[in-house]
């Protein structure tokens, strides 16, 4: 199967033309399974995605599909053309200054107030009037009078496509990173079928992200209902999936992150074909325990911890040279951490300021 190929609006340019997106979907002849959305590259340097992306449609091309499978890559184009010199730095919307990835809309649902319209609908029914609903409040925010910045007209028309699926990955990399995974609690098993290494299991809360702006209204409604007696099955599930190095596309490494989400939607349903995800050790930390490490200096940094492999408690993560101090002080520093950890992702420079964000490290962790 093919997909087919649409293009979507989401703002115009200073000199008037339209900013695109690429869409491909894959639509099976009888919709019986989930949907699924995916998206690359809402970081301007974080590109592994794409190449994620390519290697899925390549996979999806040649299997029995039962749901459907949308994928936007290239999701920033504004990010991904904010060059500097050799350098991409879209991380930040440059007008406003917030990330780009913390730009989607919170919804503030009533949900009392909504259920109350809606009680005497069965299960089905009422999912889908609370999709309706998200969708509709994602349309009123981008035609709201006042109107809305550059880069949330962007996230929340992304955010539209992501509500319309029952599956949504968001594909990012770290500035050097081993790869990792990013799980809502209430989800915890499926960080099981995915082919990645590491887990962050995230509170059921709403942080600014993609993943948590699809999932939190629907944790909202489910534990609501719970509240009144009425279970319901959470219908969505919503992942942010770290594959990576920012500014490094391996093709070869893109195949086995798209087996490991092939494996996944075997498991959901979404294709038919039985694919297993990989055989491999697995480890998690709550996010409370994922520890930001900031440079006690400013200096040139030699990064010596090993990413995804354990350090025990007083072993150097790095070491600072000052060789402006050689022959009247202290010319390395080695920077340690009192408690054991994982390393999981440091800073892409080896220049830095004090106070810079170094390392990010799991503690507390544990095997899954």
């Amino acid at each position: 199967m093919k997909p087919t190929r649409s293009t979507l609006k989401i703002g115009e340019l200073a000199t008037g033309q339209d900013l695109e997106l690429p869409i491909f979907q894959f639509t099976p002849a009888v919709m019986c399974g989930p949907s699924v959305y995916i998206q690359a590259n809402v970081h301007g340097a974080e590109v592994q995605g794409n190449a994620v992306i390519y290697q899925l449609m390549q996979q999806l091309e040649n299997c029995e599909l039962l749901g459907s499978v949308t994928l936007v890559p290239l999701a920033n184009p504004l990010g991904i053309n904010q060059k500097s010199g050799e350098f991409t730095l879209g991380r930040f919307d440059p007008i406003t200054g917030v990330n780009w990835n913390r730009e989607y809309l919170n919804h503030h649902i009533d949900v009392a107030a909504w259920y109350r319209q809606h009680a005497e609908l069965d299960d089905n029914a009422l999912v889908a009037a609370y999709r309706a609903m998200l969708l509709d409040s994602c349309q009123q925010r981008l035609q709201h009078e006042w109107g809305v910045t550059t880069g949330h007209r962007q996230a929340v028309t992304l955010q539209h496509l992501g509500h319309q699926a029952d599956i949504v990955l968001d594909l990012h990399t770290g500035p050097k990173a081993c790869k990792h995974l990013y799980c809502p609690e209430y989800d915890s098993e499926a960080a099981r079928l995915f082919s990645i290494a590491h887990t962050l299991f995230m509170p059921n809360e709403f942080g600014g992200a993609m993943d948590e702006s699809i999932f939190y209204p629907w944790w909202q409604l489910c534990q609501y209902l719970a509240a009144q007696g009425r279970e319901l099955a959470l219908p969505v599930s919503a992942f942010t999936l770290e594959l990576g190095s920012q500014e490094h596309i391996d093709l070869a490494d893109a195949r086995l992150d798209a087996d490991g989400i092939m494996a996944y939607l075997s498991h959901r349903g979404v294709v038919a074909d039985p694919i297993l995800p990989a055989k491999m050790a697995r480890y998690g930390c709550y996010l409370r325990d994922y520890k930001k490490y900031h440079s006690p200096m400013g200096g040139m940094v030699e990064y010596t911890a090993k990413l995804g492999e354990p350090l025990a408690a007083g072993s150097p993560l790095a070491t600072i040279l000052r060789v402006d101090q050689y022959g009247c002080g202290s010319t390395l520093t080695p920077l340690c951490l009192s408690q054991a950890c994982v390393p999981i992702l440091h800073f892409a420079s080896a220049s830095v300021y004090q106070g810079t964000e170094l390392y990010k490290v799991m503690t507390h962790v544990f095997e899954l």
